[in-house]
């Protein structure tokens, strides 16, 4: 590999590394303890390596954001289930079985209340922050509305009405199920069988409804 593609790849590493151990600060001591000293700390890089990439605070937010899509865009791709990036279509559209799309909903809300936990946490915390930057809401609004074109489109293909209403109403119960989790826990452990289990169930529902003519 080339020297300047090598240097490319190291430093996008570097980034990845700061950004999660940045995403694992937030959600673990919040948004006042989240500064380059402590991602410094939390990533074991030396004193001033974060600075050095995100050189202002917003900077260091817009990385967690970015780098909180991207992984999230992931996951649900692995789960048949994959948001476009800003701007692009998916590959490919969700499957019109709505029992797969309920088991699939289910089991990335079952890895955000187990697996990647904090990147669920940091990801309110920063949404929290954007009711007061609006810059920070413009890079966490294309992932949220990437989302609802998804819902849209797979109601649109079930014949519901009040498309945009009913698919809104979908991706705000389905955030709200997580959050309300994350905050107070759920009867049944995160992470089981029996929890994805109850998931499932309760997304089938909220689609039933969703379709419903």
């Amino acid at each position: 590999m080339p020297t300047d593609q090598r240097d490319q790849r190291d430093q996008r590493d570097r980034r990845a590394l700061l950004a999660d151990a940045a995403i694992d600060l937030l959600a673990e001591e919040g948004m006042r303890a989240l500064t380059h000293r402590a991602v410094d700390a939390r990533a074991g890089v030396p004193l001033g390596s974060t600075s050095a990439y995100f050189r202002t605070r917003q900077a260091l937010l817009t990385a967690i954001v970015k780098r909180l899509s991207d992984l999230d865009r992931e996951d649900l791709r692995r789960r048949g289930l994959d948001l476009p990036s800003a701007g692009a279509k998916p590959r490919q559209p969700i499957t019109d079985d709505l029992d797969a799309v309920a088991a699939a909903t289910a089991a990335f809300i079952d890895l955000s209340l187990s697996h990647t936990r904090n990147r669920a946490l940091a990801r309110y915390h920063c949404r929290l922050e954007s009711i007061t930057q609006p810059d920070l809401r413009a890079l966490l609004t294309p992932h949220e509305e990437a989302a609802f074109r998804q819902t849209r489109e797979l109601l649109a293909r079930h014949g519901a009405p009040d498309l945009d209403a009913r698919a809104r109403a979908f991706v705000a119960a389905v955030d709200g199920l997580i959050f309300e989790r994350l905050v107070s826990g759920s009867p049944s452990a995160a992470g089981t069988t029996e929890n994805r289990a109850e998931l499932t169930a309760t997304v089938r529902a909220l689609l039933a409804g969703a379709t419903a003519h």
